[in-house]
C-alpha cells in the first residue's frame, strides 16, 4: 500500500525549548492514525508543523512520496492535505452555503480579469462551485441548512461545516485537530461516522483528539507523544496496555500497579 502522508525524525525547537522532537509515523489511503498524549505533549505543534503553519527545525514530511517539509499551508492544500483547527475558523455571518463554498477557492484556475469583467466562465465556476458545496453539505448533513446563518448552528454542526470546508479542497491527506472538542455525546458519534466514512472513501486521516473513547473506536494506528517525544505506537488494543502511556496519563502508581 502506497504511504501517502510519512514523518520522519520531526522535531522543533523555540528559544532553546525542544517543543517535538524526533518523531515518525506513516498514514496510508483509508487509515485514521490518532495522534495522543497529555496536555502539553506537543500534539498541535506536531500538526502545526505538517500542516506548514511552523517550520521543522529538523525531519521531514512526504506527502505522496514527496518532501513538502516547510512548505506553506496554501501550496499544501493544492498538493491534496488540508486541515481544520482546534478552534473554529468559521464565518459566523455568512451562511452554511457560502461558507462550504469558500473551501473552494484554491481549486479555481480562472484569471483575476475574468472575475472583474464577471466573463461567462467566471459564472461558470461560480455555478459550479456551488453545486459541489451543496454536495458536500449533503454529506456532512448539513444541506437542510444550506441558507441559514452560520452562527445559528449548534457547535457540532459548526465542527461538521469546518470538516465540510476542508473536504472541498477533496484532499488525499486530511488534519483533524480536536473535531470533537466542546460536542455532547450525540454531536460526537455524529463526527464519529462522518470522520468513518471520509476514511472509507479512501483519505488518509491525522487525527488529534482528547475522546479516548472516539480514539479507540475509531482508530486503525495511534500514536502517544508526551514532552514532545513519542512514546508509544501501535493498534489501539496495544497501546491501551503500554505501560507508558498508562503512566503518562495517570501517573506511576498506576502504571505499575
Amino acid at each position: 500500500m502506497t504511504t501517502l502522508l510519512e514523518v520522519s525524525g520531526l522535531g522543533i525547537t523555540f528559544g532553546g525549548l525542544k517543543a517535538v522532537q524526533d518523531v515518525g509515523f506513516r498514514v496510508n489511503p483509508g487509515e485514521i492514525v490518532s495522534v495522543i498524549g497529555p496536555n502539553g505533549a506537543g500534539k498541535t505543534t506536531l500538526f502545526n508543523m505538517i500542516s506548514g503553519v511552523y517550520k521543522p527545525s529538523s525531519g521531514t514530511v512526504k506527502l505522496d512520496g514527496q518532501d513538502v517539509t516547510g512548505l506553506d499551508p496554501f501550496l499544501l492544500a493544492r498538493r491534496g492535505l488540508s486541515r481544520t483547527f482546534q478552534n473554529l475558523q468559521i464565518f459566523q455571518t455568512m451562511t452554511v452555503l457560502e461558507n462550504a463554498i469558500a473551501g473552494f477557492h484554491l481549486q479555481e484556475k480562472g484569471s483575476l480579469l475574468a472575475d472583474l469583467l464577471h466573463l461567462p466562465s467566471m459564472k461558470f465556476r461560480a455555478r459550479a462551485a456551488e453545486t459541489e458545496a451543496r454536495t458536500l453539505l449533503n454529506r456532512v448533513r448539513l444541506g437542510n441548512a444550506a441558507e441559514k446563518e452560520a452562527s445559528s448552528l449548534s457547535y457540532g454542526a459548526l465542527k461538521r461545516l469546518e470538516i465540510a470546508r476542508a473536504l472541498a479542497l477533496k484532499p488525499r491527506v486530511l488534519l483533524l485537530d480536536e473535531p470533537a472538542a466542546g460536542c455532547n455525546a450525540v454531536e460526537t458519534e455524529e463526527i464519529d461516522h462522518l470522520i468513518a466514512e471520509v476514511a472509507a472513501s479512501g483519505t488518509a486521516i491525522l487525527l488529534v483528539e482528547h475522546d479516548m473513547k472516539m480514539v479507540m473506536r475509531i482508530s486503525n494506528h495511534i500514536v502517544v507523544l508526551d514532552h514532545g517525544e513519542k512514546i508509544a505506537e501501535g493498534e489501539p488494543a496495544v497501546v491501551s496496555r503500554d505501560p507508558k502511556v498508562i503512566e503518562a496519563y495517570l501517573g506511576t502508581e498506576a502504571a505499575h500497579a
